[in-house]
């Protein structure tokens, strides 16, 4: 499908930005300027030959970039029925983000991503089991994507659930492989789940120790790490400034 920005009237005077144009595709971006009153739009999602032109550092510059669009109020104009339109014959993502179920931190939105440009697994606590990293084996070895990332966020109750040692059914499980990441939190001061802090702290921790065992568990992907093809990176969300701070 042939990928034709479009100019449209929108309240925000921001172009669009997303993959297409860090792909070399929005030629026509330059144009507009600053304070212009219209935006390009783009209608349709990533193709194979777009995204593998990026490299990784270029996907999450571009998620920066998303987040920066959200935080400010200009997020792209999101046509998401031609996105769907034209991701329903093939999907070409340029990353593969494991976060949190928490309901006010959609990876997508906060970004400012549309449909076909990212795959998102979703789970308390964004934890790494089996079945997460098979399907990040999917996502990069077979489907091409070139970034994991792991994002945790501020005020995660998965997180204090795992400090105050709760038991609840399944939820019992979950948390236990999130405690380790509570000992290994070098903290000052009140270790509790009511210390908002300390499970901030705990939060990052988990972030890292998920890494690691992405790393660890999946030689798939630290082989296409070691190649240069990935890169696996995490990020905090804070959902009070809605900042996403990245980090190795």
């Amino acid at each position: 499908m042939k990928f034709s920005p479009t100019i449209s009237n929108c309240c925000t005077p921001t172009s669009r930005r997303r993959f297409l144009k860090t792909a070399g595709i929005a030629t026509t971006a330059g144009l507009l300027s600053a304070g212009s009153s219209t935006q390009l739009v783009y209608a349709a999602a990533l193709t194979r030959a777009q995204r593998d032109k990026l490299t990784p550092d270029e996907i999450i510059a571009e998620m920066k970039r998303g987040n920066e669009r959200f935080r400010s109020g200009k997020g792209t104009t999101q046509d998401v029925l031609a996105q769907q339109r034209a991701s329903a014959k093939g999907q070409y993502p340029a990353a593969v983000i494991l976060s949190c179920i928490d309901s006010r931190a959609p990876a997508e939105t906060i970004m400012d991503l549309g449909i076909g440009d990212v795959f998102n697994a979703r789970v308390a606590g964004n934890i790494a089991n089996d079945d997460i990293l098979g399907s990040m084996e999917f996502a990069c070895a077979a489907a091409g994507a070139k970034v994991v990332l792991v994002m945790g966020h501020t005020a995660c109750g998965a997180i204090a659930g795992a400090i105050a040692d709760v038991k609840l059914g399944n939820l019992t499980g979950l948390l236990a492989k999130i405690r380790p990441a509570v000992s290994a939190t070098s903290y000052q001061g009140d270790r509790s789940a009511k210390n908002a802090a300390f499970v901030d702290a705990v939060a990052r921790r988990n972030v890292e120790l998920t890494m690691d065992n992405i790393r660890k568990g999946s030689p798939v992907l630290n082989d296409l790490k070691a190649k240069g093809t990935i890169t696996i990176v995490g990020a905090m969300y804070d959902l009070e400034s809605g900042k996403v701070d990245f980090f190795s």
